[in-house]
């Protein structure tokens, strides 16, 4: 059985594209269950975070598909979910949730924060 985490700033993200998107909640968790679903392989649209450096040792990955019934826009809505993956421990740690229109990329700050120099 796959555990779910979330850091802090994670739940912050979620709120904030909550008074946007009302729907976020039940879309993250047709996500959750999509993504238990199909690991330790992945989902369509999900790549890898590169440029994170040799201290980050556990995957971390990004959903690049992630389906919003608020958007009306499949599985194209725009929503990127990064989260990391500890495969030995069957954990999936949510680290971030944005609209790629008001922000480019995850923040590698933050992933740095929680994952650098932490084994799998």
């Amino acid at each position: 059985m796959t555990d779910f985490e979330e850091v802090p700033e994670f739940s912050k993200d979620v709120k904030k594209l909550h008074k946007k998107y009302n729907s976020i909640d039940g879309d993250l968790e047709t996500f959750k269950k999509a993504l238990i679903s199909e690991l330790p392989n992945q989902l369509s649209g999900i790549v890898r975070v590169s440029n994170l450096g040799q201290n980050v040792k556990i995957p971390i990955y990004k959903a690049r598909y992630f389906r919003c019934k608020t958007l009306n826009k499949g599985s194209r809505s725009g929503i990127r979910i990064i989260y990391a993956y500890e495969q030995n421990e069957e954990k999936v740690t949510l680290i971030e949730a944005y609209y790629k229109g008001s922000q480019e990329n995850e923040d590698q700050k933050r992933i740095l924060k929680y994952f650098q120099n932490k084994s799998m």
